[in-house]
């Protein structure tokens, strides 16, 4: 008989067993209508992106996969990739800037195929990297955001909810990040603490506060309480901005707050919400979408915000108009991509009227069609949420992304103050109005080189998959990336006629880390009743989030990044898999280092060595008896050892099962755990070495039913031994030990314990 070798080399094995795994079919389920079947969609990753740890939580998924899998139902695994619209844009802007250009450099058409190559080169390195964690996806059933029969799809959602009346264009204000030059919604807004400056400023009858004084030009009225005494003395009279010595009217507003600054607020509506919100006033736009200064005096013209500041606070002081600066600790919005400062502005985008879409969602989860999990920490934030929904933007100005299906017929009067910029055949960048182009050039040239189209707000549109005619331009807007997202399990299931999709939707389970749960479960659940009438899961796990040993978030800028290649290629999946989620209570961090990665390698070496151990004693006992069979029916329980760890073993397949049916997955992985390391190996085995051939069918029954247990935690080290065992001491089959010819889709066990035999 062939003993296992003396040390567990995950490399060695990891591949092969993957690859026995997919020869196998075992991924794809199988339609079987007298079954129930359980469905997960992973959150698609980026189709371009290295894993990182957050990938690597996937392993959740992939417990109750496996899990019920080996419960005998259909079981489906349904992976996908994101082209990640504006993450994906900016990271090849990174790309294009180390080579000394920009994507002002190129006309749309010929950025958006530079991207789509650059993605192609990467697309596989997500899907070849999660293969390395044994994730046990359908990869017959994979598919990409940008796949024809997608887009298509998200057309015609677009057109329905154009249809319902419940999508409009509309000129709000936007937060907008220049750098980008694309807005976002305010899901998308992060928030970060900044020391800067509060500047107090004449305005004549009184002083205001400001912390961006390069907007003066911007101003139409200083507001104040309504209850402020100084209302009196400022009766017929008018404030007035400095520099500029215009005029401009006090009014008054309850948002006020009496106890910042000089209590009185400069409203710039087309540079701030807030102020927007207050104003019914002219709106004066005076910074464009590049961030630069317009609408002002031409000493001011074309600076960047940053150089204007700088330039008016020189003036201002210049002019006895700049009373005193005081430090000031307050929270600024930043792009969560690039960090840049956000710019408030005013412009026309597209927008999902959302209040019915989030009525119905709402109402699911409150009637219970849809479980939020853990419910003490998510459903109330989930459900305050959906009762303060805004309306969602749903156009972003970039490349990169399937573009909205509105086309403007340039023969109308209206459409003429279309802006845009587009390059032409001598690579010339060009700035202006259609009306302005289309003397000098034809619409066909311009359409080839054209960069963004800006359409006013009065312009005239039309909804269609393609071109009206010839006269017309296509909308330059993308979707946001989660308007493709928000639809995905409805277009990677086939919605709306397909077998899949009549199979397995409602998916079983939606798991994600919290922080995507207004990002993208919220629109999943808005899109999935508002398109079938059903919810698009009926659970929604919110798994932890991965932070270094101190319990910091891990981010490069610290240093604390952990590679989980970098981990497998160390100490195999298994080693991490297991680090990821032992002991890790519903919702708390999940602190991670490599010393823990570490000793769950010791973990999966201690599973090899009690197995080879077995085999050992088995091999002296086959030299005289080669023809035996052990079988799990005929245990003797007499001896009392016996019954003690067969009592247990039960109690654990209880108790793992409870575990992960109710996701407490970071309590069953410790279970198992203790119950191997302390009560099998350190006491039941030791006990059992010298008793001979009558405790060899309890230790292959209590070991093949911990690989059972662990496989779904680890899968790799726990399939190379099962595989091993049978090949060993039952290739053909005959004894309920080994009759699966895979440990993946072998039966879950289940207590009680085997008959007792006399």
């Amino acid at each position: 008989m062939k003993i296992l070798d003396k040390r567990y080399l995950p490399a060695d094995h990891e591949g092969p067993i993957y690859a026995l795994w997919e020869k196998s079919g075992a991924f794809t389920p199988k339609i079987d209508k007298k079954k129930k079947p359980f469905s997960i969609i992973l959150p698609l990753p980026n189709a371009n992106d290295p894993m990182h740890m957050g990938h690597a939580l996937f392993t959740v998924e992939d417990i109750m996969v496996r899990y019920h899998r080996m419960l005998g139902e259909p079981t489906l695994w349904l992976p996908g990739g994101d082209h990640a619209g504006i993450e994906t844009q900016f990271v090849f802007e990174k790309h294009l800037s180390k080579k000394g250009q920009s994507r002002f450099d190129f006309d749309r058409q010929t950025l958006y195929r530079m991207i789509a190559d650059f993605v192609e080169e990467n697309k596989n390195i997500n899907k070849d990297q999660m293969k390395l964690l044994g994730f046990s996806l359908d990869w017959t059933r994979y598919h990409y955001s940008l796949e024809p029969a997608i887009v298509t799809k998200v057309l015609k959602t677009f057109e329905k909810l154009h249809q319902d009346s419940l999508l409009y264009r509309g000129e709000r204000m936007v937060n907008f990040c220049t750098r980008c030059g694309t807005a976002f919604s305010e899901l998308e807004v992060e928030h970060e603490e900044r020391q800067d400056s509060l500047y107090f400023l004449d305005y004549g009858p009184l002083s205001i506060a400001t912390t961006r004084p390069e907007t003066i030009f911007a101003d139409v009225a200083i507001a104040l309480h309504p209850k402020d005494k100084r209302l009196k003395d400022l009766k017929g009279k008018q404030a007035i901005i400095p520099l500029i010595n215009k005029e401009i009217p006090f009014i008054t507003d309850e948002a006020i707050d009496p106890d910042f600054g000089t209590a009185a607020l400069k409203v710039t509506p087309a540079h701030d919400k807030t102020d927007w919100e207050i104003a019914e006033l002219k709106k004066i736009t005076i910074i464009d979408r590049h961030g630069r200064l317009i609408n002002v005096p031409s000493a001011y013209k074309g600076l960047t915000v940053k150089q204007a500041r700088e330039k008016i606070l020189i003036d201002l002081k210049s002019a006895g108009k700049l009373i005193k600066i005081k430090p000031l600790t307050h929270q600024v919005a930043v792009c969560y991509r690039c960090n840049r400062t956000i710019e408030p502005l005013l412009m026309p985008q597209w927008y999902v009227k959302v209040a019915p879409l989030a009525k119905l969602a709402l109402e699911a989860v409150q009637k219970g069609k849809t479980k939020i999990v853990p419910e003490k920490r998510f459903k109330k934030m989930y459900l305050d949420w959906m009762k303060n929904i805004y309306d969602w933007n749903i156009s972003r100005q970039i490349v990169w992304g399937p573009r909205l299906p509105v086309w403007y017929d340039t023969r109308l009067p209206e459409n003429q103050e279309i802006e845009l910029v587009f390059i032409d055949q001598k690579g010339e960048r060009h700035t202006g109005n259609l009306s302005t182009f289309q003397k000098d050039y034809s619409l066909l040239e311009i359409e080839k080189g054209i960069q963004q189209l800006i359409a006013p707000l009065a312009a005239r549109y039309q909804i269609s998959q393609t071109s009206p005619g010839k006269e017309y331009l296509q909308e330059t807007d993308t979707f946001d990336t989660w308007f493709l997202s928000g639809q995905w399990p409805l277009t990677t299931l086939g919605y709306p006629d397909s077998k899949d999709f009549r199979y397995f939707y409602p998916t079983s389970v939606m798991d994600t880390l919290w922080d995507i749960l207004f990002f993208w479960v919220a629109r999943m659940m808005m899109f999935g009743l508002y398109l079938t009438g059903d919810v698009p899961f009926k659970t929604v796990h919110l798994h932890s989030r991965v932070v270094d040993k101190q319990g910091q978030k891990m981010s490069k800028s610290k240093g604390n990044v952990i590679n989980p290649v970098t981990m497998i290629e160390k100490y195999g999946a298994d080693a991490l898999r297991l680090a990821l989620v032992y002991g890790t209570a519903p919702a708390s961090d999940i602190a991670l280092s490599e010393d823990k990665v570490r000793a769950h390698r010791n973990f999966t070496n201690k599973l090899w060595n009690a197995s080879r151990f077995i085999l050992i004693l088995i091999d002296r006992f086959k030299k005289e008896n080669p023809d035996t069979l052990f079988d799990m029916n005929k245990i003797d329980l007499t001896q009392k050892e016996d019954q003690k760890i067969i009592k247990k073993t039960n109690q654990l397949i209880q108790k793992t099962t409870k575990n992960i049916e109710t996701y407490r997955f970071g309590q069953a992985a410790e279970d198992l755990y203790q119950f191997f390391w302390k009560e099998f190996c350190d006491s039941y085995i030791e006990s059992a070495k010298d008793r001979g051939v009558t405790a060899i069918p309890t230790l292959l029954y209590v070991l093949i039913t911990c690989l059972k247990l662990l496989h779904p935690f680890i899968p790799f080290v726990t399939e190379t031994i099962y595989q091993e065992l049978k090949k060993e001491l039952d290739p053909s089959g005959k004894t309920e030990f080994f009759r699966s010819p895979l440990l993946i889709t072998s039966s879950w066990p289940t207590a009680p314990a085997p008959s007792k035999t006399k």
